[in-house]
């Protein structure tokens, strides 16, 4: 998911927009699910998971001819790949995360809450640690095994199915993205994460971005001519 348009103003924009609509769906599908749901936390997060994965497939397919990362360790495999300046990496990155925070404020408007409600729900401890390890390791070989074999039409709906997938089959319910963990530090709701959880899970992730990165050298070492786009 390389950024393809010209110019690293539209990429920020459109990198601003799709965190900040991938984390009011995260958010917001989670507040109206404990609302709707608010004795069966099962359904709860089946709502949340199909919101999520929706939400993921129809950002993904409107914003990729510019820019569809929405995850800071996306963009960082991206750089390392060569298919994206460093510099570049580093403004979209901070980009991700402002329009993460962006997006749970809006879902907490939306919903009548305040602004921001910093979380209390704590999310810690090996296992959940594993799980964003194996969770963001599925994830970019999903993103890249799709896009750097020429299929890259397609990789909005294996983004969203995996993500939808790894709600379940995950004990984090796949969290895969440091952006959107911050984001989820100032919800105390269905989706939230305790601040001091937070940097436990981003240290997965980035673990989890390193043996992604190496499998998806291994695997998939020449890209296809439409994922080689380099934003300098």
């Amino acid at each position: 998911m390389a950024p393809q348009a010209s110019g690293l103003a539209r990429t920020v924009v459109a990198e601003v927009l799709g965190t900040g609509f991938l984390v009011a769906a995260v958010v917001g599908s989670g507040i109206m699910a404990s609302r709707l749901s608010p004795h069966d936390t099962g359904l709860a997060l089946l709502e949340n998971s199909i919101a999520t994965g929706a939400a993921l497939v129809a950002l993904i397919l409107a914003l990729q001819p510019v820019s569809a990362s929405f995850n800071p360790v996306v963009t960082l495999v991206e750089a390392a790949l060569g298919s994206l300046a460093w510099s570049a990496a580093v403004v979209l990155i901070a980009a991700q995360v402002a329009g993460g925070l962006a997006g749970t404020v809006v879902a907490h408007l939306m919903f009548g809450l305040d602004a921001v409600t910093f979380s209390t729900h704590e999310r810690t401890g090996p296992g959940l640690w594993l799980a964003e390890v194996v969770a963001t390791v599925g994830l970019l070989l999903v993103i890249f095994g799709t896009t750097r074999s020429g299929r890259g039409d397609r990789v909005a709906y294996a983004v969203g199915g995996y993500i939808a997938a790894a709600y379940w089959f995950t004990s984090s319910t796949s969290f895969a993205n440091p952006a959107v963990t911050v984001a989820r530090t100032i919800t105390d709701s269905f989706s939230g994460i305790a601040p001091g959880s937070a940097p436990g899970f981003i240290a997965a992730q980035f673990v989890g971005g390193l043996l992604g990165f190496a499998l998806i050298r291994f695997l998939f070492p020449i890209a296809a001519p439409a994922d080689r786009k380099v934003l300098s």
